[in-house]
């Protein structure tokens, strides 16, 4: 027999018993849209991680005054709350020859306004390299000069969600808004980032020169002179984040006068350690989904397993009429082997239709992230090919092994 008589004859056999091989198919149906769905959600989620570590800098350190609060509102450990100062931010520049970005920072909320237009958004008090720390680029207008970090200029970058809060679509360039009550002179407006990894708007703020923040904004905090809430630094080779942590670290205990076995006073984020505790969790996920997404399909190969050996035992007697007229057994093998790998197949196709659309449809109204690829397709079909092969083998072997003499004497 050749190919197409096996596919043919294949066909009609499965034909014969259609529910039964639609149910038999249901168990790779499923299989295979969870792979294409979990492996999605899995390249999905990883694809977070690498925006996350694009806007985060991945040559990065944070320092945090303990008991403060650091970058993005997280409480640092315990302890005084305002000690880090503008001195720390020169010490740090100067003695730690790794460093090639430092800058301080103050932050808070506030209500900017223009005209009848406001809007709620977070304000920036920052040093100079702030914005090549952050990876932050100017879109309209211009930046801070040199005169406005002396502390009497009043201009601000707005990001872009404030902008079009304000001004619509306006630039807004040389316009005054006010920051609470105090006015400022628009003159550049940031580049869009968009969503950060952690989820939050990157464009709704606002940034200001730190002492001006200072005198301006944050007089109610009830900072001492100097301090700064937050100090970000940016390292020239991520190779030498760790020695620059311990560098910094020593520094700071010896700049805060704090003893042997006291605790610090601050607290340094380091970037690559929280991004890869993030992403071996996730890779521990992925391999989770990935299981379950396997078992499924295990279930449904044994199901196929199930029912062929169900199809050799009734058909025992077809099985010593072929073999009597002429079929060998690598005939008769290849017959249910065919069989075993059609019902895998349909039941491919179709499971990946529903997995594609299930992928589609939980990217555009779920909460997940989903990435969808051709290689996840192409590797679902593997599966279903490879499933239909490796269960049907056996079964198929079994029909190729009979006696054809005790095969007619079946009833």
């Amino acid at each position: 027999m050749n190919f197409s008589d096996i596919l043919r004859t294949a066909f009609f056999a499965l034909h014969g018993n259609w529910m039964r091989s639609a149910l038999t198919s249901l168990g790779v149906i499923i299989g295979i849209a969870a792979v294409i769905v979990m492996m999605s959600i899995g390249q999905g989620t990883q694809a977070e991680i690498d925006k996350m570590v694009s806007g985060l800098g991945s040559q990065r350190l944070d320092i945090g005054s303990a008991g403060g609060m650091g970058p993005g509102g997280a409480r640092m450990a315990q302890g005084s709350r305002w000690s880090l100062t503008e001195g720390d931010v020169e010490a740090i520049r100067t003695e730690v020859p790794e460093v090639q970005y430092v800058a301080g920072s103050l932050r808070g909320g506030t209500q900017v306004v223009f005209a009848e237009n406001n809007s709620s958004t977070q304000w920036q008090g920052v040093q100079a390299d702030w914005f090549a720390i952050n990876d932050w680029k100017i879109a309209q207008g211009q930046g801070f000069d040199a005169g406005d970090y002396g502390g009497g200029a009043k201009p601000v970058l707005l990001g872009e969600t404030v902008r079009k809060t304000l001004f619509g679509d306006e630039s807004g360039i040389g316009q005054t808004v006010r920051l609470g009550r105090v006015p400022f002179t628009v003159v550049g407006i940031l580049g869009s980032k968009g969503q950060g990894g952690f989820g939050q708007d990157q464009d709704d703020i606002v940034v200001v020169p730190l002492e001006a923040a200072r005198r301006r904004l944050s007089t109610a905090q009830g900072m001492p002179p100097s301090t700064v809430q937050a100090i970000a630094v940016g390292v020239d080779d991520a190779r030498n984040l760790d020695t620059a942590q311990a560098e910094i670290e020593s520094l700071l205990r010896q700049r805060h006068k704090i003893e042997p076995g006291a605790d610090d006073d601050f607290a340094v984020r380091n970037i690559s350690q929280i991004v890869a505790t993030r992403t071996a969790t996730t890779n521990l996920m992925s391999k989770l989904l990935g299981a379950v997404a396997g078992i499924c399909l295990i279930i449904g190969g044994i199901g196929i397993m199930n029912i062929m050996l169900v199809s050799v035992t009734e058909r025992i007697r077809e099985i010593g009429l072929r073999m009597a007229v002429g079929a060998g057994p690598r005939d008769v093998r290849r017959q249910f082997l065919a069989e075993a790998m059609l019902i895998s197949l349909i039941g491919g196709v179709i499971g990946i239709a529903i997995g594609v659309a299930g992928a589609l449809l939980l990217g555009k109204f779920g909460d997940l992230p989903v990435q969808l690829n051709t290689r996840v397709v192409l590797l679902a079909a593997g599966f279903s090919i490879g499933t239909g092969l490796f269960f049907g083998y056996y079964p198929a072997r079994k029909a190729s092994l009979l006696d054809p003499i005790e095969a007619l004497r079946s009833q």
